[in-house]
């Protein structure tokens, strides 16, 4: 958790093969998920958030592995420290994509 905005943005293009300028917000947890980075590109630069718990640990979502991604509301869940054991999710209007 030694890594500010330049070594981050590094493991985001060398590791993920992502662009860190796209806008995605990008997560990152220590071993024992008792901190929290997220990196994110706003317009005009960058925007690092830090957590640290003085107890507990991070939960994290069964399905999700290195390079995976979370939909806001469980990233959300995440951050407040809250497992959804089992959840149905309804579904929702969508656009489709032109093309």
């Amino acid at each position: 958790m030694r890594k500010s905005f330049d070594g981050l943005c590094g493991l985001v293009i060398n590791e993920l093969g992502r662009i860190a300028t796209s806008g995605e917000v990008f997560v990152f947890l220590n071993r024992r998920c008792t901190h929290m980075k997220l990196l994110h590109w706003e317009h005009g630069g960058f925007v690092l958030y830090y957590k640290r718990l003085e107890s507990g640990t991070f939960p994290i979502p069964k399905a999700l592995g290195t390079g995976m991604s979370l939909e806001w509301s469980e990233l959300v869940l995440m951050v407040e420290g809250i497992l959804v054991e089992k959840s149905s999710k309804r579904r929702r209007f969508r656009l489709k994509k032109a093309g």
